[in-house]
């Protein structure tokens, strides 16, 4: 691949996801990470986007929101091993809390099963796949945001501050750790903040698209979390220096085709 298609190649996907990681980009356009990063520079240099630290986004994409359907694709093999692997973290008789994301959609398919539990929500998308199981679920009240399908606002972080669980499990658009948790809107990192304040434990759910990314509205810094899971392509690096900071972090396994 030439300079010319590979750097176009990368625009279409930084078009495309708004987000997206050094790695995926070097694995798109099959060439060293130290090339990618010479034509990222450039791209920036250009006014095309901006590179962040791990990856790229649009111009001004500290406050870009992706769209559910956006995010649906993104790392989908990735987001269904990390649901299995935070799945593990819930047992019958428990009351969780569940933010909104594809991530913790997926995480919701995985606990149809339970007879005794009780899930609070402001997705719609994890309170649709919930409702015909013996799940309890609890709906936050609050404004519905519909490019992500969540209630967000006044009514919704009210609701969050009645009540208290064991677990809130919550995912974002990036994770780092330095700033922790972060995600492009106001009202919906403070409707996160909520979720984890109602909890005595966080686990955040990130594929490695979201390591090393910030975006502009921190919701939890990383001293509020407790524990990180993530998948097989995630940066050794970033891993670590989360260790470093006290978080426990799980890496799920790439799943074996069928």
């Amino acid at each position: 691949m030439i300079a010319e298609e590979r750097r176009a190649t990368i625009l279409q996907i930084v078009r495309a996801h708004g987000v997206v990681s050094l790695r995926d980009l070097v694995a798109a356009t099959g060439t060293s990470e130290v090339t990618v990063r010479r034509d990222l520079r450039m791209l920036e240099e250009s006014g095309l986007l901006d590179r962040r630290h791990g990856g790229a986004v649009l111009p001004g994409g500290l406050s870009h929101e992706q769209t559910y359907q956006q995010k649906e694709h993104v790392a989908a093999a990735e987001k269904s091993a990390i649901a299995d692997v935070a799945a593990t973290f819930v047992a019958e008789g428990d009351a969780i809390v569940l933010g909104a994301g594809s991530t913790t959609q997926q995480l919701a398919r995985r606990l149809t099963g339970f007879h005794d539990l009780t899930v609070v929500t402001n997705s719609l998308l994890v309170s649709q796949i919930l409702a015909p199981t013996r799940v309890e679920v609890v709906m936050t009240g609050g404004t519905l945001r519909g490019s992500i399908f969540a209630l967000v606002g006044a009514a919704a972080e009210q609701s969050l501050a009645t009540i208290r669980v064991q677990r809130a499990f919550l995912s974002g658009n990036g994770l780092s750790a330095e700033r922790g948790l972060s995600t492009p809107n106001m009202q919906v990192a403070s409707v996160d903040r909520a979720i984890a304040a109602a909890a005595s434990e966080v686990v955040v759910l990130v594929d490695h698209t979201k390591l090393g990314i910030d975006t502009m509205c921190q919701t939890i810094p990383v001293e509020r979390i407790d524990h990180v899971v993530t998948d097989w392509s995630a940066d050794p690096d970033i891993v670590a220096r989360l260790s470093d900071r006290g978080v426990a972090v799980q890496t799920a396994a790439r799943q074996q085709s069928a």
